[in-house]
């Protein structure tokens, strides 16, 4: 169970679906609820498969490419800490390259934005994508991975529940209340990149003082 929660609690610090909440909002504003409620679940659907399928090959990415685990996690940890600070900064949107007129712009040009620009790159990008890696070479057995996968579920799942609601979230709270969550959202999110590089850093010096 502990395992389940941490994974759960990074993923889902690092996804930030509340975060998507105003730029779902803007996409979907002209749809029927039926349309939301769909686009809500295509999301999450794509993000699951993202997740899945990068934390079972990333390994022979970074194989094929000669990357070690420990300079993805430097890599990652420098996003995740970026994220992070785009969070408290209140900056996350652009952060993500996610201009919102742009991103209306293109979405009149596709027939769904489940795809493009909500599952990639909004929540499932770079650093949740990293992490995953990350969490696959630390985790050898098998039930850790499938209680990994099951966390994954139920992030996505937890974010499906967000943007079905992001309507209501942001009638009730407003930008100021999602903004002041995202803000402290942030925090966690700044102290796990910043975990992720000082382990990687000493393993490394570990191995040059060796």
């Amino acid at each position: 169970m502990e395992l389940f929660i941490y994974v759960f609690a990074a993923l889902f610090s690092v996804m930030n679906p509340l975060g998507t909440v105003p730029i779902f909002v803007g996409l979907t504003k002209e749809d029927t609820p039926a349309e939301r409620s769909k686009t809500s679940l295509l999301t999450s659907i794509n993000i699951f498969v993202i997740l899945v399928i990068s934390f079972f090959t990333g390994r022979y990415l970074l194989q094929f490419f000669g990357i070690s685990i420990e300079s993805l996690r430097i890599a990652g940890g420098l996003i995740i800490v970026t994220s992070g600070f785009a969070l408290l900064t209140g900056s996350f949107s652009k952060h993500k390259g996610m201009d919102k007129q742009r991103v209306k712009d293109d979405a009149f040009q596709r027939e769904g934005v489940s795809l493009t620009p909500l599952a990639i790159p909004m929540l499932a990008g770079p650093g949740s994508i990293s992490l995953l890696i990350g969490m696959y070479e630390e985790y050898h057995v098998f039930s850790e991975r499938i209680i990994a996968v099951l966390a994954i579920l139920a992030v996505c799942l937890a974010t499906f529940a967000v943007l079905k609601s992001a309507h209501y979230i942001v009638k009730y709270l407003g930008a100021s209340g999602i903004n002041a969550i995202s803000r402290i959202i942030g925090f966690i999110v700044i102290a796990i990149g910043i975990e992720y590089i000082s382990s990687s850093v000493i393993v490394v010096l570990g191995k040059i003082l060796d």
